[in-house]
Formats: structure tokens, sequence, C-alpha cells
């Protein structure tokens, strides 16, 4: 640290008490000066030759026959005053990054130019500010923090101004430049720590272009804020290094960023640091994580900031949301909400993601010159598919609520149904768990979440699973043993059915149970599958898997194909016509007729390895999707 050591003669202030302080001298003191509480016995002839202002007030005093003078609105108070009178009488007095801007100060309010003594106190401050304060990186920060106590009278005289403009400099300097002993929050060198390091790796050490980031976060916000403008207009940092300053710079000053938004501290001043930080935010894209934009949208919404602030901060994280995880977009929903999570506001940002393709726009030079227009980004199926995971994520996440409405999990996933995905098996998890923890859910709603998820896309694994879970309809069961069948004639060498014919075949089954009179076949097609259904369906499919795909002959392909589909479609049919014949057939041998909530379906690994041995076909399905 940089100081100045001012006067010659020895300190003979003495104290007697807290509130009284004298020069030991043989003079006798014949003016008193009280700043506050405390009073000051000193003598009129040093003071009046270096101070204006002390010269007016000795001369009113005497003309009242008043020896106490008051200033009790001097700036640093008596502690700064002391320090002003010791230079008056010549004493020897240190100053430094601590006290030398209050100091400064209180040498302005006492009028201590050069107007009225040459090599006055404040000629001699404004040297040790120029020469050394502001050429020392950790003194410039001390001398900034200590400035806040003596507002606005530092900003008048230009002291604050000058110590941002020198920090500034400073942080946009080359980094070759760089002494690495600038930064005093930095992790001591491994030489620093007593180990050994080669020579040639000290001089070739690079320093980070980020060095200054954490040094400024023991700035107050005001002046932070500042400090980061100035280096944001001199255009030298990348947005990169700014950005990586502010995230620094909240998980210093906001303790909800690392205590989960749990109240603490004071909460308007915590809205004042989230306020400033989205004004200081780049507005280049990339220039802030998305994982830190979502932190600050929580932040936003915990300090109760306003709409238009919120709103910025969802188009940012929609511009970038295929950078996000789950985690990121768990938004706690408010208080007075039932739900746990706020899922309308991320069907917002996921509008935003979309209307990224949608969006252009317009460069123009001088005075509207039209130059050219530019889409700024259409969506890459990458992306698309990232996000489309990503919101199967999150709905298995908040699918976990009981009182999450059908229609908000519906309309979520439906945002993302546009986007081709190679696999439902995320999709397929989410809807499992929300009727897992819905088991009241009609059977139309069961149908309507169902529709959801595409049959043909399920992995083995998820089809072993979804053909054992007694809480999807029966419906969804049939179409994933069908294409189930379509995967293990074509793993087997045989000729794949028809998927779409297929398909439709089983759309269809309602057409020819309708003449058997005496259910409706929607109903039987959209009830829940007993777990004795599902046994017997998976027992027809593995014996028509054994008689289709047991020959064997290459000759005999062409005939195959026909005759599976028909064989397959034609048992579909055959459990299906009469729900109620079937329920009889299977209780008379002990069988359950309603769904029993097994959890036996709980996650898609949790298949019955029992019945997954007991179907020899199921051993060689091998995914062709």
């Amino acid at each position: 640290m940089k100081f100045m050591k001012l006067g010659s003669k020895p300190d003979t202030f003495q104290t007697d008490g807290n509130n009284v302080r004298y020069v030991a001298s043989e003079l006798v003191s014949d003016i008193i000066v009280s700043v506050g509480d405390v009073k000051f016995y000193l003598h009129k002839f040093p003071l009046l030759s270096k101070s204006a202002r002390l010269q007016k007030m000795i001369s009113l005093s005497n003309e009242e026959n008043v020896d106490d003078v008051q200033i009790g609105d001097i700036p640093g108070g008596a502690s700064a005053f002391e320090i002003c009178a010791k230079f008056c009488y010549g004493m020897t007095v240190t100053l430094n990054a601590y006290n030398v801007i209050a100091t400064r100060c209180a040498a302005e309010y006492l009028g201590m130019h050069e107007t009225t003594e040459k090599g006055n106190l404040i000629y001699k401050i404004d040297v040790f500010l120029s020469s050394s304060i502001f050429r020392s990186w950790k003194d410039s920060i001390i001398l900034l923090q200590t400035s806040k106590s003596m507002l606005p009278l530092a900003e008048d005289l230009k002291v604050v101004s000058h110590c941002i403009e020198s920090i500034a400099n400073k942080a946009c300097v080359d980094v070759s430049k760089v002494d690495w002993s600038y930064s005093y929050n930095r992790r001591k060198l491994p030489e620093e720590n007593g180990i050994d390091s080669d020579p040639n790796e000290i001089r070739t050490r690079l320093v980070p272009k980020d060095w200054w980031v954490e040094d400024l976060c023991e700035l107050e916000v005001d002046l932070y804020k500042s400090v980061i403008t100035s280096i944001k207009s001199k255009g030298v940092q990348p947005n990169e290094v700014i950005g990586e300053a502010l995230k620094a710079y909240a998980y210093r000053r906001l303790p909800s960023f690392t205590k989960g938004m749990i109240p603490c501290g004071d909460m308007s001043k915590q809205r004042l640091i989230v306020e400033t930080i989205l004004w200081l935010l780049p507005t280049e894209k990339g220039s802030i994580s998305c994982r830190f934009l979502l932190k600050l949208l929580k932040a936003a919404i915990f300090v109760e900031l306003g709409d238009k602030a919120k709103e910025e901060l969802v188009r940012r994280i929609g511009q970038q949301l295929e950078e996000a995880s789950v985690s990121d977009i768990l938004i706690r929903a408010p208080d007075r909400e039932t739900t746990i999570y706020d899922v309308s506001i991320v069907q917002k940002i996921l509008r935003e993601f979309f209307m990224k393709s949608h969006n252009t726009e317009i460069e123009s030079i001088g005075a509207g010159e039209l130059v050219g227009i530019r889409n700024p980004g259409i969506l890459s199926d990458a992306s698309k598919l990232m996000v489309a995971k990503l919101i199967d994520g999150y709905l298995a996440e908040v699918a976990k609520n009981p009182n999450l409405p059908l229609s908000d999990f519906v309309d979520l996933a439906d945002l993302v149904s546009s986007i081709s995905r190679p696999t439902h098996d995320g999709l397929y998890r989410a809807i499992d768990t929300y009727l897992k923890e819905h088991p009241g859910i009609s059977k139309g709603d069961k149908k309507r979440i169902c529709k959801l998820m595409d049959c043909r896309k399920l992995s083995v694994d998820a089809c072993m699973h979804a053909v054992q879970n007694e809480r999807l309809p029966l419906r969804v069961v049939v179409q994933v043993l069908y294409f189930e069948q379509v995967r293990s004639a074509a793993s087997s060498g045989t000729s794949t059915p028809d998927i779409p014919k297929g398909h439709k075949d089983l759309s269809n089954v309602s057409n020819a149970s309708s003449r058997s009179g005496t259910t409706n076949p929607e109903d039987e097609l959209d009830a829940v599958a007993t777990a004795e259904e599902l046994k017997a369906l998976r027992r027809e499919l593995a014996s028509l898997r054994m008689s289709n795909g047991g020959g064997g002959g290459n000759e005999k392909d062409v005939d195959i194909k026909p005759n599976m589909d028909k064989a397959v479609i034609g048992k579909m049919k055959g459990l299906l016509r009469s729900k109620k014949s079937f329920i009889k057939k299977w209780a008379s041998k002990g069988g359950q007729g309603e769904n029993s909530g097994s959890d036996s379906s709980d996650s898609i690994g949790s298949a019955n390895p029992e019945e997954v041995k007991s179907t020899p076909s199921r051993n060689r399905r091998h995914s062709v999707s």
C-alpha cells in the first residue's frame, strides 16, 4: 500500500478522556474547536496560517468574544480534522488509501488552498493521489470504497471520477503488461506457497483476461455500476468477460444465488443489485450463459422485480434455451399458487425459442438508408432436439406434483410436438409419472395425455416397461405390442409389416367389435388394461413370434409378411372384441378384473424379470429405429 508522510515535528496531540484533544505545549491554548462531541484545545496562529475557513470563523468569534468554534459538519469528522490540525502544526502525519479521501474533503471544507499558503494540504494530497494512489490497482479500489461516506463532496472534487477512470484503464490494459500481483483476491501461486516452480513456466504464465473481476466485487452496487459502465465504454474487454464480471458480482452480493432463494438480508438492496446487473448485461447473444440468465430470472421473481425486466429476461433466455438443463428451468411458482413450479413462464420461454426462426433484423446506416435484411438465426435441428429433450425432462419433474393440471402438462408438451425426435422415451417417462401421481384422472384424460407420444418411437426397454404398465389404456398397450412385433420381425430377418396399414387396422378395431353389440368398443380400447389382459396379449404375441419366426427359410420370406400381418391383427381384434368375456375367462382362473396399481412399472427398468424370461422372443429384440 502506498503512503505519504507529511511534517517533521513529533506528534504532541494528547487525549483527555474520549472527547478532549489538546496539544502538549508550554503555550496555553487560545481557541476551542468543537467537532461534534469532541473538543480540540488548540492555538490560533498555526490554524489561521493555513485554513481560510478558520480565519473567518475565529475572526467572527473574536468579535463576539467567544473562544469556541463549532464545525460539526466537517467531512470525515473528528479524525479528519485532527489530521488537518496536525498538518497546521507541522507534526508528522501519514496519509494512505484509507484516510486520504476523508482528509482531502476535510481540507476542502477548511479552505486549505494554495491561495492561503503555498504548499498547503490540498496541493500535497492531490499530488499524492495522482502520483501514487491512482497508479495502484489495490489502492484505487480501497479509495473508491472509502469514498462512499464522502459523497457527494468527493464527486464534486472529481476524486471519485478520477478513481473510477483509473480502475477502468487498468482493467482494460493488455494482459501481457499486467503484473500478477495487481489482484489481491487471486489464488496464491505455487512459488508463494513454498513450492518450487520452473522459472520458464513463471515467465510464460499468462494472466487471465478476467483477472480484475473478483476485486471489483468489493465495491458497493452504485460504485460497481459506474466502474463497469466505464469499462464497457472503452470497448476493449470482450462481452464474455463483462458477463463473467457480472456473474461473479451476483454470486458475491446476492445470497439467494447460493442459498436457493431463501429470504435473507435487505430485500430492497437485493432488488437494486438485480436491477443493476440487468442494466449492465451485454446485449449480444452468447455473452451471458443461459444458466446465469435463468438464475437472474429466478432472482428477479424472488425480489419482485417489474414485469418489463422479467419479460426481457424471458426473451433472452428463449434465444439460447438449448443451453439450459432441467434444473435450470425449474422455476418456483408464487406462494399463492397450488403448484410447485411455474409452468406458464417456461411456456413463454419456449415460445420465444421458436420465435427465433421468424424474427428478422433490418440493418441501416446513415440517415435510415436500408442496406439489407438478414435472419438472425433459423433454428437448427440439433437445437430443436436439445430443447425437446429438455422439455421431456422438465415434464417428468413437474408431473410429480399432484396439483399440476393436465392442461398445463399437455399444452407444454404440444409446444414441442412439432419437433421430430428419434425416441419418445423421455416423453413416455413423463406421461407415466403423471399417470402415477394422478391415479384419479378420467379415461378421456388418459387418452388425451397418451396421444402425445408415438409408440413407434419407444425403445426396446421402454416397450418392455409399457407392456407391463397397468396405468396405460389398453389401446396404447396394443399399439406398443404391435410395433414390437414389427421390430421383432425385422430383427429376426423377416420382412417388416407395413406400419401405417397395421396401425390403421388397429385403429379400426372398433368397427369390427361394434358388431358384437354389447359394449362400447371405444371404451374398451381406452380402458386401462388389467394385469391378466396384459399377460394374455404377451402370450399371444410370443406364440406368433415363435410360429412365424421359427422357420428361418429364406424362400418363404415373401409369404411370411402377409401371414404375419393378418395373424397379428386378427389376434388383436379377437382379444378386443369382448372385454367382458375376456375378464370372466381370466377371473375364473383367479385373475384380477381391475387395475391394482402395481408398483412394478414405476420406471422403465422395473419390468418383471420373470415375465421377461417367460417370453423367449423378448430377449431377441433389437431396435431398428
